[in-house]
C-alpha cells in the first residue's frame, strides 16, 4: 500500500534517475546525437519535475525532517543542505531558459546557458540524494 511516508525513497530514485540521464544526455551531444540528447534531457525534465510534484506533497504532508546527526556530521549535512537548497532554487530557471532557447532552436544561446546549467542540475540531483541519504538512511547512535 502507497504511504507518503515513502515519497522520500522515490524523491531519491527521481534525483538519481535524473543525474543518470543528464549526464548521458552530456554524453550524447558530446557525441552529436542529438535524438538521443533530446531523449535524455526531456526524460531528466520529466523525472526532477515528478521529483518536484512529490517533493512538495510530502513536505505538506509531513512537515520538515530534523536531522538526527551530532558533531562534525552535523556541519556537513547542512552545508550540503545550504548549497543544494539555494542552488535547487536557482536552477529552476535556469532550466526553463535552457529549454525554451533549445525548443526556439536558438542553440548558440542555449549552449552557452546550458554551460551553467547542466552542472549545477547535476549537483542539486546528487545532492538531493545526499541530503535523503543523510537524513533517512544514516543510522545515529547515542554516544
Amino acid at each position: 500500500m502507497f504511504s507518503v511516508t515513502s515519497l522520500p525513497h522515490l524523491n531519491a530514485l527521481l534525483n538519481t534517475v535524473s543525474a543518470i540521464l543528464l549526464l548521458t544526455g552530456y554524453c550524447f551531444i558530446r557525441q552529436r546525437n542529438v535524438d538521443a540528447h533530446r531523449r535524455c534531457m526531456v526524460a531528466a525534465l520529466a523525472c526532477s519535475g515528478l521529483f518536484l510534484i512529490s517533493y512538495l506533497v510530502y513536505h505538506f504532508s509531513v512537515g520538515s525532517v530534523r536531522f538526527q546527526g551530532e558533531g562534525w556530521i552535523r556541519m556537513v549535512y547542512f552545508a550540503v543542505l545550504v548549497s543544494h537548497t539555494v542552488l535547487a532554487t536557482a536552477i529552476v530557471p535556469l532550466v526553463v531558459v535552457t529549454v525554451v532557447r533549445a525548443l526556439r532552436e536558438r542553440f548558440d544561446k542555449h549552449r552557452a546557458i546550458a554551460r551553467w546549467t547542466l552542472p549545477l542540475w547535476i549537483y542539486v540531483s546528487a545532492t538531493g540524494v545526499a541530503v535523503y541519504w543523510m537524513l533517512y538512511q544514516m543510522e545515529f547512535r547515542p554516544a
